[in-house]
């Protein structure tokens, strides 16, 4: 069902996160629960698999992860704050050690000169510790950018437990 690629950072991450015995959430609008999916596609997945949150609604991200609706407001959905408030509240609302959260436009519509198509906002945040957001604008068509996004948040997952 995913590329084999993305199998194998899944299995490297389930590996990593059960050595050091982490826990880790998922809080996803662009790709509407991929990352979980992609995560929980390998055996063994539920001892680092709290819970995914899949946020497609400014209210939903509010609702299940504290994003202030004003910062939605003020910068919008597709933003680096947000995103960064998405993943610290995927931990906040989990017992997750890590979270990672994704906020994008993947088109084809949605885009616009400020924020084309291939936008995405990718964060991790650390229970206690630091949160790493990363602006991308990844090619190609809705497919592509999804899977790129994907690809992209597990790498940022497996390089947070080094």
């Amino acid at each position: 069902m995913f590329p084999a690629d993305l199998i194998r950072l899944a299995e490297e991450i389930r590996d990593a996160y059960a050595a050091r015995g982490l826990w880790l959430a998922t809080a996803e609008s662009c790709t509407g629960g991929l990352i979980a999916g992609s995560l929980t596609a390998v055996s063994g997945s539920s001892a680092i698999v709290d819970r995914g949150f899949v946020t497609y609604t400014n209210d939903a991200k509010t609702e299940m992860l504290g994003v202030p609706a004003g910062l939605i407001a003020e910068l919008g959905a597709v933003s680096g704050p947000v995103a960064e408030a998405m993943a610290q509240g995927a931990v906040a609302h989990s017992r997750a050690d890590v979270g990672v959260a994704v906020t994008g436009i993947a088109g084809p519509t949605g885009g616009s000169e400020a924020k084309p198509v291939g936008l995405v906002f990718i964060a991790r945040a650390r229970k206690g510790g630091e949160t790493v957001v990363e602006r991308h604008v990844f090619p190609g068509n809705r497919d592509a950018v999804r899977l790129a996004t994907v690809r992209r948040a597990l790498e940022l997952l497996r390089d947070g437990v080094a």
